[in-house]
C-alpha cells in the first residue's frame, strides 16, 4: 500500500451545491447485482476519490453514472437534473466526461485527430480552438507530437492525451478510472498534479477511482471507501491521510 504524501494547498473552494448527486444507486450486469445503495456527492471544483480493492464495485458505479450500464435502482442527478438511465451521448452533451482504465485513446489516429474527436459535438470553431489551446498549455507534449500516431506514444503520453481528449468537450464533471495504471511514479505525480490544477483553475469536478491510495489522497478533497459493492466510509482526505493503515477498511 502506498502511503500518502502531504496534500498541497488547494486554491479552489468547492461549491456546496453538488454537481453530481447519487442516491441509493444499485447496479450490476444483467441479473448479477454488484452495487448496493451507493450515495455520493461531488461539488464544483471538488476532487472526490473512491477507494477499494478490485471487485469492490467502483468501476460498475462509474459506468452506471456515465450511462454505460443501466441502473437497477436509485437516482443520479447532475447539475440539478435527474439523469438516471440517461445515455452516454446525452451525458457528454450535458457536460460529463469519462476516461476508462484501458483503451482510452484512439491508437490508429494522430494526436491532433484524437483531440479533434474530443470536440466533435462542438460546432463553434472558436470554442474548439480555445479548448485545444488550453489543452496544449496543460500538456505541451501534445502540441509537439500533434502528427504522431497515438498508439506509438509512451504510456504516460497516452494518459496525457486521454485527459486532453476528455477536456476538449468542455466537461464540468470528469470521471477517471485508474489513471495511474502502468505508469512510473514520476509520471503519476505529474498527471495527478494536472488533475488538481484543472479542479483549481477550471472549477472542474472530478470523480477519481484509484488503487494508488497515496497519490489519490494527495490531490483529493474527500474519499469514499467501497467494500463488496457498498460505501462503508466517507471521510475528508485530510482525515484519511492520518490513518496509519488502510487494510482494515479494504
Amino acid at each position: 500500500m502506498v502511503q500518502p504524501e502531504a496534500a498541497p494547498g488547494s486554491t479552489a473552494t468547492p461549491s456546496t451545491a453538488p454537481v453530481l448527486e447519487v442516491q441509493g444507486l444499485q447496479a450490476g450486469y444483467r441479473r448479477k447485482h454488484v452495487v448496493f445503495d451507493v450515495d455520493l456527492t461531488i461539488g464544483r471544483g471538488e476532487i472526490v476519490t473512491m477507494l477499494g480493492h478490485n471487485g469492490a464495485g467502483k468501476t460498475t458505479t462509474l459506468k452506471t453514472i456515465f450511462g454505460v450500464l443501466p441502473p437497477m435502482g436509485g437516482q443520479i442527478r447532475y447539475a440539478g437534473e435527474d439523469v438516471t438511465g440517461s445515455s452516454c451521448r446525452r451525458n457528454v452533451m450535458r457536460g460529463m466526461s469519462m476516461i476508462p482504465s484501458e483503451r482510452f485513446v484512439f491508437g490508429d489516429l494522430s494526436v491532433r485527430e484524437n483531440l479533434a474527436l474530443g470536440a466533435l459535438h462542438e460546432r463553434n470553431s472558436k470554442t474548439r480552438d480555445e479548448s485545444r489551446q488550453r489543452v496544449v498549455e496543460l500538456f505541451p507534449i501534445l502540441d509537439e507530437r500533434g502528427g504522431q500516431r497515438a498508439g506509438t506514444m509512451s504510456g504516460g503520453q497516452q494518459r496525457m492525451l486521454s485527459l486532453g481528449l476528455a477536456m476538449m468537450s468542455g466537461p464540468r464533471l470528469l470521471m477517471l478510472d485508474e489513471p495511474s495504471l502502468g505508469l512510473a511514479p514520476r509520471l503519476v505525480v505529474e498527471i495527478f498534479d494536472r488533475i488538481r490544477r484543472l479542479a483549481d483553475e477550471e472549477g472542474l469536478s472530478v470523480l477519481l477511482l484509484e488503487q494508488n491510495v497515496g497519490q489519490a489522497l494527495r490531490i483529493a478533497d474527500r474519499a469514499y471507501v467501497m467494500r463488496s459493492g457498498r460505501v462503508i466510509l466517507e471521510e475528508s482526505s485530510e482525515k484519511m491521510r492520518q490513518r496509519k493503515d488502510y487494510w482494515d477498511l479494504f
